[in-house]
Protein backbone atom coordinates (compact mmCIF):
# COMPACT_ATOMS: atom_id res chain seq x y z
CA UNK A 1 0.00 0.00 0.00
CA UNK A 2 1.41 3.38 -0.97
CA UNK A 3 0.75 6.54 1.00
CA UNK A 4 0.23 9.85 -0.67
CA UNK A 5 3.00 11.96 0.92
CA UNK A 6 1.04 15.16 0.32
CA UNK A 7 -1.86 13.95 2.46
CA UNK A 8 0.08 12.02 5.11
CA UNK A 9 3.78 12.76 5.21
CA UNK A 10 4.35 10.32 8.11
CA UNK A 11 7.38 12.13 9.46
CA UNK A 12 8.35 15.25 11.34
CA UNK A 13 7.68 16.66 14.77
CA UNK A 14 3.92 16.32 14.41
CA UNK A 15 4.23 12.54 14.23
CA UNK A 16 6.56 12.54 17.24
CA UNK A 17 4.04 14.64 19.19
CA UNK A 18 1.25 12.25 18.16
CA UNK A 19 3.09 9.11 19.28
CA UNK A 20 4.56 10.63 22.45
CA UNK A 21 1.09 11.75 23.49
CA UNK A 22 -0.40 8.29 22.94
CA UNK A 23 2.49 6.37 24.53
CA UNK A 24 2.62 8.65 27.57
CA UNK A 25 -1.14 8.21 27.95
CA UNK A 26 -0.75 4.42 27.84
CA UNK A 27 2.06 4.60 30.42
CA UNK A 28 -0.18 6.65 32.73
CA UNK A 29 -3.03 4.14 32.33
CA UNK A 30 -0.60 1.28 33.10
CA UNK A 31 0.54 3.12 36.23
CA UNK A 32 -3.05 3.67 37.38
CA UNK A 33 -3.81 -0.04 36.95
CA UNK A 34 -0.68 -0.97 38.93
CA UNK A 35 -1.60 1.61 41.58
CA UNK A 36 -5.01 0.00 42.04
CA UNK A 37 -3.36 -3.41 42.27
CA UNK A 38 -0.92 -2.24 44.95
CA UNK A 39 -3.60 -0.44 46.95
CA UNK A 40 -5.73 -3.58 46.84
CA UNK A 41 -3.04 -5.44 48.82
CA UNK A 42 -4.57 -3.85 51.93
CA UNK A 43 -7.32 -6.47 51.59
CA UNK A 44 -4.70 -9.08 52.58
CA UNK A 45 -3.99 -7.26 55.82
CA UNK A 46 -1.72 -4.54 57.10
CA UNK A 47 1.41 -6.71 57.03
CA UNK A 48 0.81 -7.57 53.36
CA UNK A 49 0.33 -3.89 52.50
CA UNK A 50 3.41 -2.82 54.48
CA UNK A 51 5.59 -5.39 52.70
CA UNK A 52 4.34 -4.12 49.34
CA UNK A 53 5.14 -0.53 50.36
CA UNK A 54 8.63 -1.53 51.55
CA UNK A 55 9.26 -3.23 48.20
CA UNK A 56 8.04 -0.19 46.26
CA UNK A 57 10.34 2.19 48.15
CA UNK A 58 13.40 0.64 46.50
CA UNK A 59 15.49 3.00 44.32
CA UNK A 60 14.38 1.38 41.03
CA UNK A 61 10.75 2.23 41.76
CA UNK A 62 11.69 5.80 42.68
CA UNK A 63 13.37 6.04 39.26
CA UNK A 64 10.21 4.65 37.65
CA UNK A 65 8.24 7.33 39.46
CA UNK A 66 10.51 9.89 37.82
CA UNK A 67 9.52 8.39 34.48
CA UNK A 68 5.90 8.70 35.56
CA UNK A 69 6.41 12.38 36.36
CA UNK A 70 7.97 12.82 32.92
CA UNK A 71 5.02 11.08 31.25
CA UNK A 72 2.45 13.11 33.15
CA UNK A 73 4.25 16.39 32.44
CA UNK A 74 4.75 15.60 28.76
CA UNK A 75 1.17 14.37 28.34
CA UNK A 76 -0.31 17.35 30.16
CA UNK A 77 1.68 20.00 28.31
CA UNK A 78 1.04 18.32 24.96
CA UNK A 79 -2.66 18.18 25.85
CA UNK A 80 -2.62 21.94 26.41
CA UNK A 81 -0.92 22.31 23.02
CA UNK A 82 -3.64 20.24 21.35
CA UNK A 83 -6.40 22.30 23.02
CA UNK A 84 -4.74 25.51 21.80
CA UNK A 85 -4.74 24.14 18.27
CA UNK A 86 -8.39 23.14 18.58
CA UNK A 87 -9.14 26.73 19.58
CA UNK A 88 -7.28 27.95 16.51
CA UNK A 89 -4.26 29.36 18.35
CA UNK A 90 -0.67 28.69 17.36
CA UNK A 91 -1.44 26.44 14.41
CA UNK A 92 1.23 28.04 12.23
CA UNK A 93 3.84 27.66 15.00
CA UNK A 94 3.28 24.00 15.86
CA UNK A 95 6.95 23.03 15.72
CA UNK A 96 8.08 25.84 18.00
CA UNK A 97 5.30 25.14 20.47
CA UNK A 98 6.11 21.41 20.53
CA UNK A 99 9.82 22.07 21.08
CA UNK A 100 9.03 24.56 23.85
CA UNK A 101 6.63 22.10 25.44
CA UNK A 102 9.21 19.30 25.30
CA UNK A 103 11.88 21.54 26.85
CA UNK A 104 9.48 22.62 29.61
CA UNK A 105 8.61 18.97 30.32
CA UNK A 106 12.31 18.06 30.46
CA UNK A 107 13.08 20.95 32.83
CA UNK A 108 10.17 20.10 35.15
CA UNK A 109 11.12 16.41 35.14
CA UNK A 110 14.74 17.37 35.85
CA UNK A 111 13.66 19.47 38.84
CA UNK A 112 11.61 16.54 40.15
CA UNK A 113 14.60 14.25 39.64
CA UNK A 114 16.87 16.58 41.65
CA UNK A 115 14.31 16.71 44.46
CA UNK A 116 13.98 12.89 44.47
CA UNK A 117 17.72 12.18 44.09
CA UNK A 118 18.33 11.76 47.85
CA UNK A 119 15.61 9.08 47.92
CA UNK A 120 17.12 7.31 44.91
CA UNK A 121 20.64 7.17 46.29
CA UNK A 122 19.35 6.04 49.65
Amino acid sequence: MRFNREIYPGRGLGVWAFWLHRLSGLAIIFYLLMHILVISTIVGGQANFNSAMTFLKSPIFVLLEMGLIGCITLHGLNGIRVVLFDLGMGIKRQKEIFVGMAIAAAVLTGIAFVVALPHIIG
